[in-house]
This record gives structure tokens, sequence and C-alpha cells, in this order.
């Protein structure tokens, strides 16, 4: 339901802002004392991840992004974070069209509607541009190398990767002050796993007493920050006049193989229940392609705004455990679930 807003008060505008971590910067903006305007379809997002949000602080738009934002006047706001995006390794290799033409078009949407009113605007990207360089650790002027295009694997890194082009020629052609960010693994509570995100599944599994399935050989490493940090990195970004114009890392550049992050999870809950190897091939299909390391540079956004991730991994696992427990289990609720499958 869109609803057009008849209100002379200055806004943020989060898109994506149902979702994993729009929720955490919703719930962060509004106690800094922001009105937020939320954009979210529910496709992947979930209205009880607002539930802690203060609903006086709080507007609601269910809808794309190319909907809703035919509805609003961008001159009512001061600055917009732009999140909504396809994502996850299970839904890109699912859905490779939707995916593409999600992060595509919607971004290219987005990036006129702020450059009518040359609004800051803030884009979310991904360690998934930077493809299988082997490169370590990823800085931000690296080059990118992909796998083949047979692969829908990639088509989530490339999309993403159009999406900074797009945001950088809006900035080089009309100076609108971008800032572009590449998530790197994060996580933290109301992350759900089945989109592929590894540590709620890990975490899930171990709760339930299930075997913890750990995908290739386990050797593979990333680096994992929780959602609180970067959440609270983001606005610095945004109100940074040097940071228009950049990209950014930003993350945790600590590494952990994932066969070690199952252990870490099983030793963190307590929880005695056996770490199962399952080959590439039978979790996502045949010709799945990886990378074995996803380690950030860290240095350019540490000048820039002074960024530490300073919550451990231990402490991200238990408040997770702990989330899980309390709602019931890592899944969407029943609107979104009946959304979803609707658009199917």
């Amino acid at each position: 339901m869109v609803s057009k807003l008849h209100n002379t008060t200055k806004k943020v505008l989060v898109t994506g802002g149902a979702g994993f971590i729009g929720s955490h910067l919703t719930e962060f903006l509004t106690r800094s004392g922001s009105h937020v305007v939320v954009v979210d379809d529910m496709s992947t997002g979930s209205l009880s991840n607002l539930t802690a949000v203060d609903s006086g602080k709080l507007t609601i738009v269910d809808a794309t992004v190319a909907a809703a934002i035919s509805t609003l006047d961008p001159h009512e706001f001061n600055a917009i974070y732009h999140l909504a995006a396809a994502v996850g390794v299970r839904l890109v290799i699912d859905e490779p069209i939707g995916t593409i033409e999600t992060n595509v078009l919607e971004t290219s949407a987005i990036l006129n509607f702020a450059s009518v009113a040359a609004l800051p605007i803030l884009i979310a990207s991904t360690s998934e541009v930077y493809g299988k360089s082997e490169k370590q650790p990823f800085a931000e002027n690296d080059d990118v190398v992909y796998g083949c295009t047979r692969y829908s694997r990639w088509s989530y890194a490339c999309s993403k990767a159009i999406d900074e082009y797009l945001a950088l020629g809006h900035y080089r052609n009309s100076n609108l002050p971008v800032r572009i960010i590449r998530f790197f693994n994060t996580v933290g509570p109301r992350q759900v796993g089945h989109y592929g995100m590894v540590l709620p599944r890990f975490v899930r599994a171990a709760l339930h007493g299930q075997a913890i399935e750990v995908y290739g050989d386990g050797k593979q490493s990333r680096c994992f920050c929780d959602v609180r940090d970067v959440v609270a990195a983001l606005p610095k970004v945004m109100n940074e006049p040097s940071c228009a114009g950049q990209v950014f890392n930003l993350g945790n550049d600590k590494s952990i193989s994932i066969s070690d992050l199952a252990e870490f999870v099983c030793r963190t809950l307590g929880c005695d229940v056996p770490i199962r190897l399952i080959p590439y091939d039978q979790a996502y299909g045949p010709g799945f392609d990886d990378l074995r390391r996803r380690q950030p540079d860290l240095r350019a956004i540490q000048t820039a705004i002074g960024f530490e991730a300073a919550i451990p991994l231990e402490q991200t696992i238990r408040d997770i455990a702990e989330h899980m427990q309390r709602t019931g289990d890592d899944t969407k609720d029943s609107k979104t679930r009946q959304i979803a499958e609707h658009r199917r």
C-alpha cells in the first residue's frame, strides 16, 4: 500500500528498511531523532523487524522502490540510504533475472529521484563486487575478476558493480553527493539463513540439535562484522563531506575459516552437534564457483570516520541465538511469506 506523504518535516528515506541491515539502521536513526520513511516490498524483509522502532518516527511504504518514489517528493527528505537489493547466494542462484533487475533498475530509479533535489545518498554495495580476485586484502581501488557468465553466481556481483558505476556517474555528471559502501559479511540478530547466510544457518542448526552443514571443504575464510557496528558507521559516512563520491569497504578484517566458524558456534552455544561437509554441487547445483578468501582493507574508512569494529563474534553469535529463541525461529513472518510466495 503506497500513501502520499503530506508532511513538511524533513525525513530520511531508507529503502529496504524492513530488511536485516535496513531495520537496524532504521532503529538507529530514529533513536538519534530522525523520522524515517521505510520503503520495502517485504520480499525479503519483514514488518516484525521494525517492532522496536518508535512508530511516531516511522512511516512504512509497502512497495518496490520504483513504485514508492512515484508518490514521494524528494524535497521532503534530508538523505537517502539505499539498501534495497536482492541478496543471498541461494536467492541469486534461484532468481538470477529478478536479482539483476532488482539491483540495477531500482538503484537507477532511486538515483534519479535523489538527483531532483541533489539529496545525499548512500548506496549499499557488497564485497562480492571484487569477484574472484586472489589479491588480499581487498582494497577499494583493486581490479575485479568475475567468473563465467554461465554461472549465475556472479550475476549479483556484476549487478552491484553496475550500481556503483551508476552512482559514480551521477556524482561525476551532476555532483550528486553519493557514497558507496561495500559490506563484508554483516551478521547479527534478525538475519535469516534461508537465503544462504551462513552464520544464522549454523546457529539455527546448533539450537535445534541438528548437524551443521558446511558447504565445500570448509577452508574458505570470511570476515564477520556485527550489524550494530555497521549501522553506527553509516550516518558518519553520510555526514562527512569528504566521503562524497567515494567507495568504502565496511566490515571486520579478522578472518575465520567456515569450518572453524562452525566449531566456534558450537563452543559459544555449548552445543554438541556434528559438522558435515556438503559438496558445493550438492548445495547449489553443478558449476557453483566461489572464492577462498574475502578480507577487507579498512584503511580508507578508518581514515574517513575512525571506524573500528567493536562487538566480538562470540557476542554476535549469542545475540543471534537469543533472538531466534525469543522469536521462535529465523523465518519471516506470515505476511512476508505470503507476499514472497505471491510474487513467485
